[in-house]
């Protein structure tokens, strides 16, 4: 069976995305076991960090047996806001090395960087510095998977966490899945491996010296498809998302800010940079702007108002607004961001068909 030619495809994932974010703001939980969740009878963990992992607990886990698994497990209710805003702020990091990103959650995306020049080219060194980038705005880890397709690439994002990734280049293809075992294949759940088991497949290197017909009376229609993860084939294109509606960017300080001058100054820095990315989506025409404030509490304010341009002047009078509603707390974190006006479903029909092409 012949590979289709090599593409350059990173998978990254944020590593225990909601409890890392509990960590950052609230360091009293940093060194404890630590998940987010219900604390009810019936309630489940949405994540954990690695502290709680190994007591055994994990994402999906009913918090009663989480409980019991590791009894100094502290349970936090999430906070799905911060969690978009942080979300919104990685994607935004991506679209700096590529347009071509599939987002599959909050925490996670398919980036393809094939046709890339940034990095020399390289989707080891992009994957390095989007990482880097993470940490150094977010103070969060990520860990990604570097491969020719979106199947490896996602497997190989896990191989090395937390704050890692894996290289699987053309060459190392097969070597990389043929010791794979089939509970990592997307798609086989516990029952089904253990029927796979029954008749012998344990590896992809069992299924590969097998044949379709044969797994087509084990699997059915699931077949062919696992046939050809392992042989590490996936010819899956990125679905890309629609296009963007807003751009932001922001700065998070590595002290508090008191002043409105101070944060002027902040805004000059963050504006160029503003404009610069602006660059990439100049056919979206402009409708608002935008000045985000988080204070040392953690509360956040953003001020907007109608625009057709990227002005200073309306971010330091919008900034004036903002300042205002801090009453005496401390900065950390200063953000600028652009509205877009929505385009019409021609548009988007006649976007996604170029896209395609």
């Amino acid at each position: 069976m012949k590979q289709v030619t090599a593409k350059k495809i990173i998978h990254i994932d944020m590593d225990c995305f909601y409890a890392a974010v509990e960590m950052r703001d609230f360091p009293e939980y940093q060194n404890i076991p630590l998940a987010v969740g219900g604390d009810g009878p019936r309630s489940v963990l949405s994540t954990c960090n690695y502290q709680a992992r190994k007591f055994g607990v994990r994402s999906a886990m009913p918090a009663i047996k989480a409980k019991q698994l590791c009894p100094e497990l502290t349970i936090v209710h999430g906070r799905m806001a911060v969690y978009k805003e942080v979300s919104v702020h990685i994607r935004e990091i991506f679209s700096r090395y590529t347009d071509i990103i599939e987002p599959l959650s909050l925490d996670e995306a398919y980036l393809d960087v094939t046709d890339s020049a940034l990095c020399q080219g390289s989707a080891t060194l992009i994957a390095e510095q989007i990482r880097a980038d993470i940490f150094n705005e977010l103070n969060l880890t990520a860990s990604a998977g570097i491969a020719p397709n979106k199947f490896i690439a996602k497997i190989a994002s896990d191989e090395n966490k937390p704050n890692g990734q894996c290289v699987v280049s053309p060459e190392k293809v097969t070597a990389f899945v043929e010791q794979l075992s089939l509970k990592k294949i997307p798609g086989i759940g516990p029952k089904t491996f253990q029927k796979l088991q029954s008749f012998g497949f344990s590896t992809c290197a069992d299924i590969r010296s097998s044949s379709i017909a044969k797994l087509t009376t084990i699997v059915g229609k699931f077949a062919t498809s696992l046939y050809q993860k392992a042989h590490g084939i996936d010819n899956r294109e990125l679905e890309v998302s629609r296009q963007r509606r807003s751009l932001a960017i922001e700065t998070t300080l590595a002290a508090d800010i008191y002043s409105e001058t101070e944060c002027l100054a902040i805004i000059e820095k963050l504006l160029p940079k503003l404009i610069v990315r602006l660059e990439k989506v100049k056919d979206r025409k402009i409708v608002k702007q935008g000045v985000k404030l988080k204070f040392n509490d953690f509360n956040q304010t953003t001020v907007e108002q109608q625009s057709l341009a990227a002005q200073q002047d309306t971010f330091n009078a919008l900034l004036a607004k903002a300042y205002e509603r801090a009453n005496g707390r401390g900065i950390r974190l200063v953000g600028l961001t652009l509205g877009f006006a929505e385009p019409n479903v021609a548009d988007e029909i006649k976007t996604k068909q170029l896209t395609l092409l």
